[in-house]
């Protein structure tokens, strides 16, 4: 059965709790930049496999909506 605790919730060492928010803020901005990346790369591929710009036009078209997202992020 499950213990039941009548005690503070942190007993154990104090929390650093201005770390816990930098590790939020780094994960938040990793999954936003991800998904910028991802979002790139799929528009990336339906011009060059789509559209007439071929390989080194998708690359370009990635290159640019990534340094492009990047900035908007920040």
């Amino acid at each position: 059965m499950a213990e039941h605790h009548t005690g503070p919730a942190e007993t154990g060492a104090a929390m650093d709790y201005k770390e816990h928010e930098k590790t939020y803020k780094l994960s938040i901005s990793g999954a936003k930049v991800g998904s910028a990346i991802s979002a790139a790369l799929l528009s990336a591929m339906a011009a060059g496999f789509f559209g007439p710009a071929g390989f080194l036009g998708g690359v370009l078209v990635f290159i640019v909506l990534t340094i492009a997202s990047i900035v908007l992020l920040r």
